[in-house]
């Protein structure tokens, strides 16, 4: 698929080696449509952190998160925001992400800086690591900062999308996501190859909510490219900076796997539907990569009765688009499960029950934590 370029010399959907202070000084000034930054968090770790079985936790303890203190990483902060300010367009948003650690700092210098902040999003982890000392409450969530150049920004928001991917309802600022571990979880020999790399649920709502198909979308640390598998897949374009090598190989490699979607399936919705008619959305489905947009659906395993999957969640058959529920009312003409309505091909060609799917989802227990506490 390819996509019209915008009329600028950007380095579209490249990754750009070096620190992104340097780098995002060489792209044009009121460029991008969209940046999310996922930067050092600071965490001040002293020492190895143990499990009370005397197993060592797999904290982050790289390099790139060291600090000599308050000072230095609030210098880093301000630097390689006001660098990503200069590109941004006038109406273009930045989104934030960090844990207590940084994200009051981080929120303290936007304000600073100019920014306008819209939300902040928390996002909740179903198992999260615990404090093994017991001297404090268990981490569960991360927090999101979504900002403006300004309070006057005539900025993006799918407001209408966001409520279909939650089933007609408006969405809250409190997002229950699973967090990156199986087989989204990136790895060299059998290890984690970065110890801080986001879902691609998590991206596919940021994504989805302050942009359109052909945006611009930046990540100033790109890591192992999450930003850029989800950007390729929803047609927009990307521009990640990262200064490690090993990453860079990883994320170029993740990234050329993704097929995006069709553009067809891109487009959004009109109106939604309050009524939410099962406890798991279909979206969730969509949103983790177990079914992806642009994908065909079979109304009872019948190949006449194809349905194209939007990336809202939604269906398209024919004229008519609505949820799995609505879409399945649609053809039969009585009220359906959908759950139970649609199938879908494997890459064997075998037609699969989205409800089987449905429940890997649910019964999926990961093990794993993307920051420590």
């Amino acid at each position: 698929m390819a996509f019209p370029s915008p009329a600028s010399p950007l380095p579209l959907d490249q990754i750009l080696p070096g620190d992104c202070r340097q780098v995002l000084g060489n792209l044009p000034e009121k460029s991008i449509d969209l940046v999310f930054a996922d930067p050092p968090y600071n965490l001040q770790l002293q020492q190895q952190l143990y499990r009370p079985n005397n197993t060592r936790v797999d904290a982050v303890n790289d390099a790139w998160d060291q600090f000599s203190g308050f000072a230095e990483y609030d210098a880093f902060t301000r630097s390689w925001l006001e660098a990503s300010r200069r590109v941004m367009k006038d109406n273009a948003s930045l989104w934030v992400i960090g844990t207590y650690h940084n994200i009051y700092r981080i929120g303290a210098i936007l304000q600073d800086l100019g920014f306008w902040i819209l939300n902040d999003i928390a996002w909740v982890k179903d198992n999260p690591m615990p404090n093994f000392r017991g001297v404090r409450f268990t981490n569960a969530h991360e927090t999101l900062i979504w900002a403006v150049k300004s309070k006057a920004a005539r900025y993006t928001f799918n407001y209408q999308s966001m409520k279909a991917i939650n089933e007609g309802l408006q969405m809250r600022s409190d997002w229950r996501l699973p967090i990156c571990s199986g087989p989204e979880r990136a790895r060299v020999n059998g290890q984690k190859a970065h110890s801080t790399q986001k879902p691609i649920a998590l991206l596919y709502r940021v994504i989805m909510a302050a942009s359109h198909p052909d945006d611009v979308v930046l990540d100033p640390f790109f890591g192992t490219g999450t930003t850029g598998a989800v950007a390729r897949l929803l047609g927009r374009h990307w521009i990640g900076v990262e200064q490690e090598e090993k990453y860079i190989t990883l994320a170029q490699e993740r990234i050329a796997q993704v097929q995006p979607a069709p553009l067809e399936s891109l487009e959004l919705p009109r109106r939604t539907h309050r009524k939410r008619e099962e406890r798991l959305r279909f979206a969730a489905l969509v949103e983790t990569g177990l079914l992806r947009p642009g994908q065909t659906l079979y109304f009872k395993g019948d190949r006449a009765q194809p349905a194209l999957i939007l990336a809202n969640g939604h269906l398209r058959a024919g004229d008519f688009t609505g949820s799995i529920h609505q879409t399945a009312l649609h053809l039969s003409g009585a009220p359906s499960n959908g759950w139970e309505c649609w199938s879908v091909e494997d890459e064997s060609g075998e037609l699969v029950s989205i409800d089987s799917i449905r429940q890997r989802l649910n019964h999926a227990k990961p093990s794993e934590n993307t920051k420590q506490a």
